[in-house]
């Protein structure tokens, strides 16, 4: 279902188009999460997250990042304080007896926290440091301002995790490995060019690493992971994508049906002869520590 845009104001008012939150976040659970499944592997995979891992999840959304690294025997907190109906879904996924739970995966330690890290506990029950991993698997470096918002994140956060704990931070890759650097163009040329907050723009090389210098953290390692986008048709693709908010300030300067048919112009170039939209990305993360 797409999407249903309840109501329309022009740009020139100033205010924000409502739709449904509740169809938005569906779309990003069912069509656009499970694109960045390969980059949450890789770093599973290279740090070893298992039994004995305990693990904040930041931005932590509809929960799929949590499901896998729970699956894997970690113990699980998921903090977020944007998208409530996401969170909805996250604990359908992992919250033992939660309705649509995963009772197989599901584990009696698991969080999930409306809120900011401020609102999770510092100690596990032993009185330990409460973390051992940190995530941020939301990637930056594509919305003006994203990079500030995830070095407030960090400062809550860090203080939760043991000394020497991996935070893993995620970013968009170079515009010219990421064929859909050219559809998210379309949310530049839509968006008030005067009002830049929430706007897209190119990602930069050092994005990460100047996140966790601000942040006090030491990198130790970083990587890159094909993360391609594939839909099953172009209007799927347009649902998925804007799903991911990243076209909230286009919609807002225009309006929803303007964006809808310049973003189904713009993956036509990514349609293939069955239909299908396929764009191939690299995502960047860096391994930093906590001193």
């Amino acid at each position: 279902m797409t999407p249903t845009l309840v109501r329309q104001h022009p740009s020139h008012a100033g205010a924000a188009p409502r739709v449904d939150l509740r169809a938005r976040a569906r779309d990003w659970s069912e069509i656009q999460e499970r694109m960045l499944v390969p980059l949450y592997e890789a770093v599973y995979e290279r740090l070893d997250v298992g039994t004995g891992t305990r693990l904040l999840g930041l931005g932590c959304g509809s929960g799929l990042a949590l499901l896998m690294a729970a699956s894997r025997g970690a113990a699980v907190t998921g903090v977020d304080s944007r998208a409530p109906e996401r969170l909805a879904l996250a604990r359908e996924r992992l919250l033992p007896g939660a309705a649509g739970a995963e009772h197989t995966r599901a584990r009696a330690d698991t969080r999930i926290v409306e809120g900011s890290p401020r609102d999770v506990d510092g100690t596990d029950d032993a009185g330990r440091a409460a973390y051992t991993l940190v995530t941020a698997f939301e990637p930056i470096g594509c919305l003006a301002g994203d990079a500030e918002g995830l070095g407030e994140l960090l400062a809550q956060a860090t203080p939760l995790a043991e000394r020497g704990a991996p935070v893993v931070l995620a970013g968009w890759g170079p515009p010219e490995r990421c064929a859909t650097s050219s559809v998210l163009r379309v949310a530049t040329k839509l968006a008030d060019p005067l009002r830049s907050a929430g706007s897209w723009r190119p990602a930069l090389r050092d994005d990460l690493e100047e996140v966790a210098q601000r942040a006090g953290l030491r990198p130790d390692g970083s990587g890159r992971v094909a993360c391609p986008f594939g839909y099953a048709d172009v209007a799927s693709a347009v649902r998925g994508l804007l799903s991911t908010g990243l076209f909230d300030a286009a919609v807002t300067a225009t309006d929803r049906e303007q964006v809808d048919k310049e973003l189904a112009e713009a993956l036509h170039a990514y349609r293939r002869e069955d239909g299908t939209v396929w764009m191939p990305n690299v995502f960047r993360y860096l391994i930093a520590r906590v001193p």
